[in-house]
């Protein structure tokens, strides 16, 4: 569905109602003005319509019209061609949501293709209207607006996966909660899915501030090297929190197999205390007719003492030596 359609000029919105497709197609005239189109999950044939109107290629149209895309920026005749990851993380469930947006970017338009969930662009087109004399560098305008709010989206991401690490850590020193393995394989998946959103994002952003493009100018530069820091802290955020993880991962692992040696210790401690009475037990219950011991007055009791005592020194010594 259509969002929204705004004709611009000299960076002032010229159109209160959105526009038509007809009537967008066919606003843009002069080299100060452009259209500024946003749709979210449209239709094949919506899809098909913004392609005949703009004279979009053929295998971007293709892309945009599936989601499941890397970020990446691709230059076809007339137009470039832009993917991002947009990402929001369910503190609940634990899980980073993933989006996408597509960005099909010419000197006389900026088409924005939303699927799924994410960045909710219409605080980034009210920010630019807001800012005519920043509006009125073009395209290239919206398209930094767009792309700084999917960065700034991502901090709130960042925090929420720290929140958990650290919750994580915690529960792993925790004796009386049991080992949290599960919830850190699940954090490790979401924190490298992650990462494989915000990497690849960093290549377009680095070229679009070295200047690359002729349209960019360099008050626009400035403005996408700050997005392209924000994206780098972001990346070296991630890449911490993976580090992190497998130490924690390991820790908790490592805890593991202390926990599990203390039991073997204190079983084979109670085996060995058993161990002796019961040599003793089975020695004296052989019953031979010719045992020095059967005819002794005090050979039952002595032999519940040498059992007492020997159960009491072994108790004592596994003790001493921390397995009990």
């Amino acid at each position: 569905m259509v969002i929204d359609c705004a004709h611009y000029k000299q960076g002032v919105r010229l159109n209160e109602a959105a526009l038509g497709l007809d009537e967008a197609s066919t606003c843009v005239r002069g080299d100060d003005e452009f259209v500024w189109l946003g749709v979210h999950d449209p239709a094949p044939e919506l899809l098909a319509e913004i392609q005949r109107r703009f004279d979009l290629h053929d295998l971007a149209i293709e892309d945009a019209a599936r989601a499941h895309q890397r970020p990446k920026l691709e230059d076809y005749e007339g137009h470039y061609f832009v993917v991002l990851k947009t990402a929001h993380y369910d503190q609940e469930r634990e899980e980073v949501e993933f989006g996408e947006i597509h960005i099909f970017l010419s000197a006389s338009f900026v088409i924005v293709v939303r699927h799924g969930i994410g960045s909710e662009l219409g605080p980034a087109r009210k920010r630019m209207e807001a800012r005519p004399d920043l509006l009125a560098e073009g395209p290239a305008a919206a398209f930094w607006a767009i792309i700084d709010k999917v960065v700034d989206d991502y901090e709130p991401v960042v925090e929420g996966i720290d929140e958990d690490i650290e919750e994580v850590e915690e529960d792993v020193f925790d004796d009386a909660n049991p080992a949290p393995t599960k919830r850190i394989y699940g954090l490790k998946r979401e924190v490298l899915e992650f990462h494989r959103a915000t990497f690849p994002l960093l290549g377009p952003l680095e070229v679009l501030e070295r200047g690359a493009f002729e349209q960019v100018s360099e008050e626009l530069r400035r403005h996408f090297r700050d997005v392209a820091d924000h994206a780098r802290r972001v990346d070296e955020q991630v890449s911490s929190q993976r580090e992190l993880l497998t130490s924690v991962l390991e820790a908790n692992l490592a805890l593991v197999s202390v926990n599990q040696n203390n039991v073997i210790k204190q079983i084979s401690s109670y085996a060995a205390i058993i161990a002796v009475p019961t040599y003793i037990a089975s020695v004296y219950g052989m019953n031979f007719e010719h045992m020095p011991e059967l005819s002794s007055r005090i050979g039952y009791p002595l032999s519940l003492l040498v059992m007492g005592l020997s159960v009491i020194a072994l108790t004592r010594f596994f003790k001493r030596i921390g397995w009990l």
